[in-house]
């Protein structure tokens, strides 16, 4: 009996536990729900709709940003398809054969009408598709996104029918982690490529142009055109902060006379030299071709392909202007007079074979040499110009999506938004070229080193297009497979024929991506490990909501900023942060900020604000989203748009919902929970020793915020003044008649007694025991890398008198 007994009364234990558990759950979802209901819904995107005219008028303009690279292309192509010498006259027409079906399969068919349709609204290159790829699967590493994030205007996304191959396809993609990871790299993969092409393009456009001085001037030393070329780079470089706004409108008339030229001289050469060279248009000579030369014919594919280099920044600088217009530019201008300038040169060769390393300046008539060397330098500046400018654009969405430290970014147009500067990266770019034109001093090596950045780029961009058309377009697998089979076997031909020229510059980019591919990957690897032990080690509402008396916390005048990663729950550096000083500002804000797979987040959209708890506490929590493409301008006004939007959420709040909805969670959990929150915390602290997540109780702060928060200390008066301050359990016995206060006053003079951004400053260090190349990585690179670069607190431009650090220490 006593035994039956005994075991009612422990059922009796456990079943009131379970119902204690359980509604500290209920409340804590209570009090820190999804921000869903805090997102616009706003679906139907603005679709802007051109004239014929302005079409006309964007297609013209698209030649100075989108094609300056592939027009420049011809100074150099024959000269590294026979950097040996023409042996028949017929080689030249298979080579030229091969440059007509190039152009034609890669740039026009491939690029302007299949991939440039793969844009994530107008943005192109390998991470706007990632970021289309992450809308429509979930692939992200940093698992950040919420449903309300779902509802932003840029974030479109189509839905596949369960069971069809794109379902399965994207649960495939979905199941392994390791697969995530693999397409992870290989999206940085073909970024670190497009990164060399910004050392590379520059370097091999600019020392191609100048090299037209010697063919006028034989005498004169090569050493001179590689001083000429350098001066030119450093010029470039230099002026890079001004930025293409003042002289952009300059880039379109010089292509296009430059196009204009070299299709008017391929015209002279066709008709004054031989007009047989137009039987190229035969694929038949492509066969006889490789029959002929055998396997040198095949390696001098590689200078085939630098006939379409500049393809691959076309698809990247497609956010400039409607696909529409680069369509119609490309298709009937410049596809025309590029097919003129190889068929002019071919002709030019076929009667002067021994001008092989100079068929371009060789061939111009000398009543237009100096107009042509003139055009040619400048289209190489642009053409080098839009290189650049893309490089930053990379690098920046490298930065959003985790991908990359830190760096300066500068917005250098106040009409175009795209238009940025990044000073590091830009002398980074700047060396390199310096060193690549200075060391080979011949176009014949830089164009191995470029045609390998280029194909490995186009390889990457194709493995892409795989999954858009399956996961995005929802193509049938037939017409996937079709063009999966042949970009694959043109791409993969250039490719077997650049990798026997490893060692005659190709190894330059593969060094370059090494280098880079190291540093996103590191970089990458810590942030999402960051994220993960925030994410452990977050502390529950129903803690917070229980301190006070256990820790003797008071309000101090003012409002608190505290950043996180996280979008709900409270982040670690906060109790770590009222631990050693326990005490909080009367209005608390969790901030959040986080880039989405999106190229931009209207303004108007750009904050969710929601209420964390009862009213009396006033905490919330605020989420500021961008997208990939965004800028934290300095003239933004971070702070001052954040609490504008704080103040229209309790406006909004005051207006929709009774006062005193929230009022009752303060005396339910008051209560009840007050106990329990304080073995919660131990409970959270238990958790973070299990999980290895070891952290140091140094707290930074500057002097002034210290004097400040001391000097308020010895006075607890409520939360709703700013002039008193109130510990929590004293906050949760008043009446609700008490606390209907207008907390738009409230936050007003709080707001004036001072902002104060508390931010974690988190120091990333190897487990012991850990591999050697896990400590190389984490203690040394990723320790110099966020030495190096720059804090958020700069990139969000906070005051730095209103700055104060929480120290944490965790190891992976």
């Amino acid at each position: 009996m006593a035994e039956r007994v005994e075991s009612s009364v422990t059922e009796g234990e456990n079943t009131i536990e379970e119902r204690e558990v359980g509604a500290m759950w209920e409340l804590e979802k209570k009090l820190d729900q999804p921000m869903d209901e805090e997102a616009n819904k706003v679906n139907n995107m603005y679709r802007e709709k051109y004239s014929i005219w302005t079409i006309l008028r964007l297609s013209f303009q698209s030649l100075g940003i989108v094609y300056g690279d592939l027009g420049t292309s011809p100074l150099y192509v024959f000269y590294n398809t026979f950097p040996d010498g023409i042996d028949d006259k017929e080689d030249v027409i298979g080579a030229l054969s091969l440059i007509i079906y190039s152009l034609l399969l890669i740039p026009l068919i491939k690029y302007v009408f299949i991939v440039c349709k793969a844009n994530d609204n107008g943005q192109g290159g390998t991470l706007a598709i990632y970021s289309l790829l992450c809308r429509h699967a979930k692939v992200k590493l940093i698992p950040n996104q919420r449903r309300s994030d779902e509802e932003l205007t840029t974030y479109s996304r189509t839905l596949s029918t369960e069971g069809s191959f794109a379902a399965k396809t994207k649960k495939w993609l979905e199941g392994k982690e390791w697969r995530k990871r693999a397409l992870l790299v290989i999206v940085l993969l073909g970024t670190c490529m497009m990164i060399g092409d910004g050392i590379l393009t520059p370097a091999i456009s600019v020392l191609s142009a100048t090299g037209g001085i010697k063919v006028n001037r034989p005498k004169m030393s090569g050493d001179v055109v590689v001083l000429v070329s350098i001066v030119i780079l450093i010029g470039l470089f230099s002026m890079q902060h001004y930025g293409t706004d003042k002289v952009g409108w300059l880039f379109a008339p010089i292509v296009l006379i430059w196009f204009l030229f070299i299709g008017a001289t391929g015209v002279y050469n066709i008709c004054k030299h031989d007009t047989s060279v137009l039987k190229a248009f035969s694929p038949t000579y492509i066969y006889l071709y490789f029959k002929r030369r055998g396997r040198d014919g095949w390696i001098s594919l590689g200078g085939i392909l630098l006939s379409i280099t500049g393809t691959e920044a076309l698809y990247a600088d497609i956010a400039y202007f409607p696909l529409l217009a680069i369509q119609l530019a490309f298709t009937f201008f410049v596809f025309p007079c590029l097919l003129l300038a190889y068929c002019g040169q071919a002709a030019y060769l076929v009667n002067n074979t021994d001008h092989y390393k100079d068929a371009f300046y060789a061939s111009i008539p000398d009543s237009v040499y100096w107009p042509m060397f003139v055009f040619a330098t400048g289209a190489a500046i642009v053409g080098s110009q839009a290189t650049i400018s893309g490089t930053y654009s990379i690098v920046k969405q490298a930065v959003a999506h985790g991908c990359f430290p830190r760096v300066k970014i500068v917005h250098t147009s106040k009409k175009f938004i795209g238009q940025i500067y990044c000073p590091d990266i830009n002398w980074i770019l700047m060396l390199g070229c310096i060193a690549v034109t200075a060391s080979f001093k011949n176009q014949s090596q830089i164009g191995n080193a470029y045609g390998t950045a280029v194909v490995l780029v186009m390889l990457v961009t194709t493995i892409l297009m795989v999954l858009i058309m399956l996961l995005v377009w929802h193509c049938h697998w037939i017409l996937v497979l079709i063009f999966t089979v042949l970009s694959l076997f043109v791409e993969l031909s250039y490719f077997s024929a650049v990798i026997f020229k490893i060692d005659e510059g190709g190894w330059v980019p593969l060094i370059i991506a090494a280098i880079s591919l190291l540093v996103m990957s590191v970089w990458h690897y810590a942030t999402v490990k960051k994220y993960e032990f925030e994410m452990h080690s977050k502390v529950s509402m129903s803690w917070i909501l229980g301190l006070g008396p256990s820790l003797g916390l008071v309000r101090v005048p003012g409002i608190g900023l505290v950043y996180t990663e996280l979008a709900s729950g409270v982040p670690h550096i906060f109790s770590h942060f009222i631990t050693n000083l326990p005490a909080i500002h009367s209005v608390v804000v969790f901030v959040c900020v986080k880039y989405l797979p999106v190229y931009t987040v209207t303004e108007e959209e750009r904050f969710l604000v929601k209420r964390i708890g009862p009213k009396t506490f006033r905490i919330f929590r605020c989420v500021a989203r961008y997208g990939y493409k965004d800028l934290h301008k300095k003239d933004d006004d971070f702070e001052n748009k954040l609490l504008n939007s704080l103040s229209s959420f309790i406006r909004l709040e005051t207006m929709m919902e009774p006062a005193s909805n929230s009022s009752t969670y303060s005396s339910t959990y008051s209560v009840n929970h007050t106990l329990e929150s304080r073995e919660d915390l131990n409970h959270n602290n238990n958790n973070h020793h299990h999980n290895s997540y070891n952290n140091n109780n140094n707290i930074d702060m500057f002097s002034s915020m210290v004097d400040d928060t001391v000097s308020t200390l010895d006075t607890i008066v409520p939360a709703g003044s700013p002039h008193n301050a109130l510990s929590f359990s004293q906050a949760n016995t008043i009446e609700e008649e008490e606390v209907e206060v207008d907390e738009l006053e409230v936050l007003k003079n709080c707001k004036e007694s001072g902002v104060v951004h508390i931010m974690g400053n988190t120091v990333v260090k190897a487990r012991n025991g850990s591999w050697l190349p896990k400590k190389i990585a984490i203690d040394y690179v990723y320790a110099f890398l966020a030495k190096v670069c720059r804090e958020n607190s700069v990139i969000l431009h906070v005051p730095h008198e209103t700055l104060l650090n929480v120290g944490q220490v965790f190891y992976v």
